[in-house]
């Protein structure tokens, strides 16, 4: 049995997390995590962020219904950011694409849309 890592939630209070699918192992987003995001995430099994746009703690796919299931969480030698695999309910990025990072620099469109976010949000 080993111990338990400290994240290291910085000054901030925030930690990068890498959500990347467990099978497949294509990268899906980056978003950030504090210690009620992991509690929640760890509490539920679901994906849990902090949206640093709106200061709050969100559940990834709340509006959505496109979870992340989280397999396990991993954390860097420097426990300063984490690594979510996990299984991937409908598209990934709020875009509709099934991974945040469907485009390259040139901005070539190189991922595929999942959905339709017009259908989806009431933005």
């Amino acid at each position: 049995m080993t111990d338990a890592v400290d994240v290291d939630f910085g000054e901030d209070g925030l930690v990068p997390a890498v959500a990347q699918d467990a099978e497949s192992g294509e990268v899906l987003m980056l978003a950030y995590v504090d210690r009620e995001a992991l509690d929640a995430t760890r509490e539920t099994g679901l994906a849990h962020y902090h949206s640093r746009s709106r200061d709050e703690l969100w559940q990834k796919g709340g509006s959505s219904g496109h979870v992340q299931r989280v397999a396990d969480v991993r954390v860097d030698c420097d426990a300063d950011a984490l690594l979510y695999l996990v299984e991937q309910e409908g598209g990934a990025c709020h875009t509709g694409y099934e991974s945040c990072f469907h485009r390259t620099l040139e901005g070539e469109v190189v991922g595929d849309r999942a959905f339709d976010p017009e259908d989806v949000y009431d933005e």
